[in-house]
């Protein structure tokens, strides 16, 4: 029999506080199994959001922590990820094959909203989920280009009434500009617009996404009304610059979801800081710090403060978004850290929504 204290694993395991769930694991509910054969330990740790970069890390972490408990000669630690559908607002059906919907949104244009859902999209696939990208802007449409999908890509067709998303990067990518001329402008009233937005996302065969993360228009118009009283939206991103007045029309993007019972997830602060290339000077052109307080004001996340950088721009334009065309770059590390900020918040919603899971311990 063995002699090894269960709760000493236990208490083992919740040294390592997770940076972004914020709490230890076994508190978050991410503890599945405790097997224990002898002097031999095996322990299941399952992330509710996506984190494959970091999933062996943890568990060298963990190991180290339970061989150091009294009697335990080795350790095996499982970690992996799974992520779950988390609730939407109010009692509107689940969207098919989509586990959770992100919308990314701006109270006005021009502070980079685009360029970060493509962004998010992208490093959530990097840290091992299924991703689906939906340009939501009817009236300008740039993911294809963002994406690196030729002007004329048009989506296959399933039983005459489904389109396939073509793939880019390892997501699935659904445009507007996938269905009309590049160089024709979409005149529509807001009716057509909304219809329009619905047929995207539900005559699109999304296949089994973790996430599918919506590229809004600007402002709190049709589409944003549609959205929330139609679609099961899981959370908001609010994209600003730290300029006051895009700071005030973001404070109207946040008021907007709250009444509509859309969670915030968090704010995202882009042209924080510009460095000169020439001599590194730092300036804060747009002010300092808006993103910050307005992430404070809500009780919400800053889930990342983004430099003014002409590679972001450079590599958007030319359809290798920063995340995949330098991974290894501090800004594809700010990117990736944003990932799984959104992630977390998410996965804190399923696992409220479901209950603690059952944790099982067991001599063999």
């Amino acid at each position: 029999m063995s002699h090894i204290d269960r709760m000493s694993i236990e208490r083992a395991l919740s040294q390592y506080q997770d940076p972004y769930l914020k709490t230890d694991l076994i508190t978050a509910g991410c503890l599945r199994d405790i097997q224990i054969d002898q002097a031999r330990v095996t322990v299941e740790i399952e992330l509710g959001y996506a984190a494959a970069s970091l999933t062996a890390g943890i568990a060298q972490m963990l190991q180290v922590a339970v061989e150091a408990v009294e009697d335990v000669e080795a350790a095996k630690i499982n970690v992996r990820c799974v992520v779950r559908a988390a609730p939407a607002q109010g009692s509107i059906e689940a969207l098919g094959n989509v586990k959770n919907i992100i919308a990314v949104a701006s109270g006005k244009g021009g502070v980079g909203k685009s360029t970060t859902a493509v962004n998010l999209a992208l490093a959530l696939a990097r840290e091992g989920a299924s991703v689906g990208v939906l340009d939501a802007d009817i009236y300008g449409p740039s993911m294809g280009l963002m994406l690196g999908l030729p002007a004329n890509t048009r989506p296959e067709i399933k039983d005459q009434k489904l389109f396939i998303a073509p793939r880019a990067h390892g997501v699935q990518v659904m445009s507007m500009a996938f269905l009309v001329d590049e160089n024709t402008p979409v005149v529509w009233r807001g009716p057509m617009v909304s219809g329009a937005l619905m047929q995207l996302l539900t005559q699109t065969a999304w296949d089994d996404l973790d996430y599918l993360v919506v590229d809004m228009p600007p402002g709190t118009g049709d589409i944003q009304l549609t959205l929330a009283q139609k679609v099961p939206v899981t959370g908001a991103v609010i994209v600003t610059t730290p300029q006051d007045l895009a700071l005030l029309d973001a404070i109207k993007g946040i008021e907007m979801f709250n009444k509509v019972n859309i969670p915030v997830l968090g704010v995202v602060e882009n042209m924080a800081i510009h460095i000169c290339s020439q001599c590194g000077h730092a300036e804060h052109l747009f002010g300092e710090g808006g993103g910050e307080r307005l992430a404070e004001q809500y009780g919400v996340d800053l889930l990342a403060s983004m430099p003014l950088s002409m590679m972001i721009r450079e590599q958007a334009d030319g359809g290798t978004p920063t995340v995949v065309a330098e991974p290894e770059c501090q800004i594809s590390m700010i990117y990736q850290d944003m990932a799984r900020h959104v992630g977390a918040r998410i996965a804190e919603r399923a696992t409220d929504a479901q209950g603690m899971p059952n944790i099982s311990i067991s001599d063999d």
